[in-house]
């Protein structure tokens, strides 16, 4: 059975900090872990893909939630 997805949550906070957030997450994880940003900066759509590139992390998922994003993070393997 998987375990629950880690919450970062980062809403009302501006770029680096969603990215921040996530990296400091991350870092204590195991691999194949999930996390979910949530966050308002529209700026995450571009700057969370771009992040999981250079770490070999996976964006599983982008949604809109209301005013909130919701950035579903696969902790590489």
């Amino acid at each position: 059975m998987l375990a629950e997805p880690v919450i970062v949550d980062a809403r009302g906070l501006l770029c680096p900090m969603p990215v921040i957030r996530v990296q400091d997450a991350i870092a204590g994880m195991s691999p194949g872990a999930e996390v979910h940003l949530l966050a308002t900066d529209p700026g995450v759509q571009a700057d969370v893909p771009a992040w999981c590139r250079v770490h070999g992390h996976r964006v599983e998922a982008v949604l809109e939630e209301g005013d909130t994003l919701r950035v579903c993070i696969r902790v590489r393997d």
